[in-house]
């Protein structure tokens, strides 16, 4: 069993007892009361320069622990938004991630209470549209389908389901097959992840070879394996119009240099 399988395996056992029927009426009144932040698709679609996705994350499978268990949200938000980043990822899985719902919360109200706009990745295994009630409850502006890990009965549920609770959905390839599949559900946002989920192993060639086939017209992201300026050069130069940085940004005392660097490739 590759980490990827197990991860989903996990979180639908985690799930098994708070998956529910999931009305569009419902989906649809998130969307009418949410209020906070902008457009996750709007706030990196911008031409002028790389927009930078910052990531709040305090382990992961592949690097182990990057920042202390109980290292406050708040407070690395309170970094990335002085750093002028576009928009944040919240990883909200625990046992892998060392994230919760909460941290979400959190950020979405530290932002409301500074009078910020920036927009909120509810980063996470998605498996079930509760998920996306849940996003959207806590004040995410788009969700994350990793489209390896889930057939094509499973994106269109969520993929809908976000539409109407007035998410943008970022969709996660890796490979050339992966990038068919996400195609054909017409996606605003597409992300290259570098790194092989199964080896762990991350090679920023992937981006430059996935994200020339992905059209113009949608978001390009390059995710993963980005730790320095010359790794966001790279990506800029294949076409991505973001870079979604986690561990860098997370080990280093003050972000900001950091983000200006990438904003400025």
């Amino acid at each position: 069993m590759d980490k990827l399988t197990e991860i989903m395996a996990a979180k639908r056992h985690a799930y098994r007892n708070l998956i529910r029927p999931v009305r569009d009426s419902e989906l649809e009144r998130l969307a009418h009361i949410q209020k906070q932040g902008g457009s996750f698709y709007d706030a990196l679609a911008r031409k002028d320069r790389l927009s930078v996705i910052a990531e709040i994350k305090r382990k992961s499978p592949s690097a182990g622990q990057i920042a202390n268990q109980d290292l406050d949200a708040i407070e690395q938000a309170r970094k990335y938004t002085n750093a002028k980043a576009d928009c944040f990822s919240i990883l909200t899985d625990t046992v892998y991630f060392g994230g919760s719902l909460r941290d979400l919360w959190d950020v979405v109200e530290f932002l409301e209470a500074h009078q910020r706009s920036t927009p909120c990745l509810r980063k996470d295994f998605m498996i079930h549209p509760v998920q996306v009630v849940e996003a959207a409850e806590a004040g995410a502006r788009a969700i994350l389908i990793i489209v390896r890990a889930l057939d094509d009965d499973a994106i269109k549920a969520l993929y809908e389901s976000a539409s109407l609770a007035g998410l943008d959905v970022l969709f996660e390839i890796h490979e050339e097959r992966e990038l068919e599949k996400a195609l054909k559900f017409d996606p605003k946002i597409i992300g290259v992840n570098n790194r092989d989920l199964k080896s762990f192993q991350t090679d920023l060639g992937v981006s430059e070879y996935l994200i020339p086939q992905i059209p113009e017209s949608i978001v390009r992201i390059s995710e993963s394996g980005i730790f320095e300026p010359g790794d966001a050069e790279r990506a800029s130069m294949c076409g991505a119009d973001a870079i979604l940085v986690g561990e860098a940004l997370m080990r280093i005392e003050d972000p900001e240099s950091l983000v200006k660097a990438f904003h400025n490739t």
